[in-house]
Order: C-alpha cells, then structure tokens, then sequence
C-alpha cells in the first residue's frame, strides 16, 4: 500500500497573530459588455453587486475548494474594483484579514476568483469574448515572514487597491 505525501501543515505551534492578505486579478471585457458592466446595466443584473458578494463568499470558503488550506474564521473581506477604459477591463481587489497561525493568502486569491467568475458568468451572453488574467498575490502581512509586497507590484494602468481602512 502506497501512501501519498499530501498533508495539511501542522500550525498548532505558530503563535495567532493579525493577518491580511490582498489579491487581484482582472478581466479583459468587450467594447459592448465593458460599458454595460461598468454601468450596472447589464440583461442579467448588476454584475458588480453579485462579484463582491460572490467574492466575499468565496474567501470565506476558500477551505471547500482548497482541499489542504486551513479553515479560517476571517474577520474581514472586502471586494473592490477599478476601471481601465482604455483597455476595456475591470481589476478586482480582495482583502482578508483575521488573527490566525496561518495566512490569508489563499482566502484573498479564491475571492478575486469567484469575484472574476461572476463578472465572467454576468458578462458572457453580451459578449463571450472575455479573458480573466493577471491574477496575483500583492501584499500580505503577519507572522513570522512580516509584511511581504509582490516584486512587480500591479500591473500597468491600475491603481493602488483602497486599504482595509477605506473599505471598513
């Protein structure tokens, strides 16, 4: 009998300290569904409204999907957006923030994802030409490791995410 060396890591031992994680990605939108989005007029609703509750839903439940992320109660989540009309795109932004032995880092990137899966769903039947990119961790912080910033920063023509302060 074999066994696989799958595990979820032990953190018992890791002291609870604050931590905040967020993450972006964007998707790329046609010329006649970026205005409806951007607009909330969209045939199936205000796909923004149901991006930032489905992106707050998938943080929460980032542990369902992940089969070896921990289970977190998160503190806070919060789900922002910003517009490119140069390039026909929307950015989303997810932060979560809680006191744990173990980062956040997972639940910020699974509510950029369901938030860029609702925004894609929403957005599909105006215009199937949609492409979800650039999706990355920017910024953590808490535990052993500090405060960590991505290397490339955001990617061109995006602005700074609004802090967790802004968006309480």
């Amino acid at each position: 009998m074999t066994q696989n060396s799958y595990r979820m890591v032990d953190v018992s031992g890791k002291a609870v300290t604050a931590r905040r994680a967020t993450a972006m990605g964007v998707i790329q939108l046609g010329p006649i569904a970026y205005p409806l989005v951007r607009e909330r007029k969209l045939p199936k609703g205000d796909a923004l409204a149901l991006a930032e509750i489905i992106g707050i839903m998938a943080a929460k439940n980032a542990h369902q999907s992940i089969p070896l992320c921990h289970p977190l109660g998160l503190e806070h989540v919060a789900v922002s957006f910003d517009f490119n009309d140069a390039q026909g795109a929307v950015a989303v932004f997810c932060t979560a923030a809680t006191s744990a032995r173990t980062g956040v880092e997972m639940e910020a990137l699974a509510g950029v994802n369901g938030a860029l899966l609702a925004l894609y769903d929403l957005a599909k039947n105006v215009d199937p030409v949609l492409r979800i990119g650039d999706i990355r961790l920017l910024e953590k912080q808490g535990g052993k490791s500090g405060h960590w910033r991505h290397p490339d920063g955001l990617p061109v023509g995006w602005s700074q995410p609004p802090s967790v302060e802004e968006l309480a």
